[in-house]
């Protein structure tokens, strides 16, 4: 019997890519319309739901308790398993890498705390959990994150626009390989225990890496540029989201890498795109026409072999 998904968030961009990769894997797609559907009656057949939803920043102590509140009754009634796309935030400055699934949840900034209070209601609320817990997103397609908002642009000037230290470890995962990981680890719904912590471990690398990666795409030498964080301090007395992005700015200049024995326990199999394919597909706007063609062709031949 096929098996079905109910996606919440399914136009953002871990619900986007989560849809193909469960499509992908023989799953029946939902996608839950916030205007006219109902939650309960929207989970009712799922085995699994998506909990994909994901308020701005400004929002989330006013909206983040209620809203998973909601997904925890629905996945009540229904019965259904939810699977929620984790942050590194629950561990805070302080907490030494490698970040791995016993590492203490210290988080002391409001951003990190409503995460921490976020995944603790799941554990006690007897709903079959997955946090699958990741770094900064690598998408397929400009969505509003760090790399299209803030660093690729400056490729159009050579440039890689970086916001922290350079020289420092930092964690990223390439969506496609994440939700194709939640995928896989859904399949296991009924030998999960009640609640799963695990961690993607997806790519560990430093402005320069990124850079370097970049140049041999882009076929000509890209400089790393340090981003000024200037503006958002002027703006953060009148503009929330400012305010937000500084609280967070920390990741940015911590070392921090993600280790896992769930992962490699629940995914033995698993592998992952090379870290230059995911550049090369998110910065593929930015690329000088020239080498975009020459990367797109690529893509097409390797789709086309594996399809053979």
């Amino acid at each position: 019997m096929q098996k079905s998904v109910l996606i919440l968030g399914a136009s953002g961009r871990f619900g986007r890519n989560a849809a193909e990769a469960f499509w992908n894997a023989g799953w029946s797609i939902r996608s839950f319309d916030r205007r006219h559907d109902d939650l309960n009656e929207a989970a009712q057949g799922a085995d699994v739901i998506v909990a994909a939803w994901n308020p701005a920043y400004p929002d989330w102590a006013a909206q983040l308790p209620q809203l998973h509140a909601r997904i925890q009754e629905a996945a009540r009634r229904s019965g259904a398993m939810v699977v929620i796309p984790g942050n590194v935030y629950v561990y805070g400055e302080q907490t030494p890498a490698p970040w791995r699934e016993g590492s203490a949840h210290a988080a002391a900034n409001p951003l990190g705390r409503l995460r921490v209070g976020m995944e603790q209601s799941y554990r006690d609320s007897g709903v079959q959990t997955v946090i699958l817990r990741a770094g900064d997103f690598i998408d397929t397609e400009a969505s509003g994150n760090w790399l299209d908002r803030m660093m690729l642009p400056s490729l159009l000037r050579g440039t890689l626009t970086y916001p922290g230290q350079p020289d420092i470890p930092h964690a990223w995962a390439y969506l496609p390989d994440l939700t194709r990981a939640a995928a896989e680890i859904a399949e296991q719904k009924e030998s999960l225990p009640a609640f799963t912590d695990v961690n993607f471990p997806g790519y560990t690398m430093t402005g320069a890496d990124m850079a370097d990666m970049l140049s041999g795409l882009a076929g000509r030498r890209v400089a790393l540029r340090r981003m000024s964080w200037l503006p958002l301090r002027l703006a953060a007395p009148v503009w929330p989201m400012g305010r937000s992005l500084l609280e967070m700015r920390y990741l940015w200049d911590t070392p921090h890498w993600l280790e896992s024995e769930a992962f490699d326990r629940l995914c033995p199999r698993f592998t992952a795109t090379p870290p230059a394919d995911a550049l090369a597909r998110a910065a593929a706007p930015w690329l000088k026409p020239a080498k975009r063609c020459t990367v797109i062709r690529q893509s097409m031949t390797r789709s086309t072999q594996t399809s053979l």
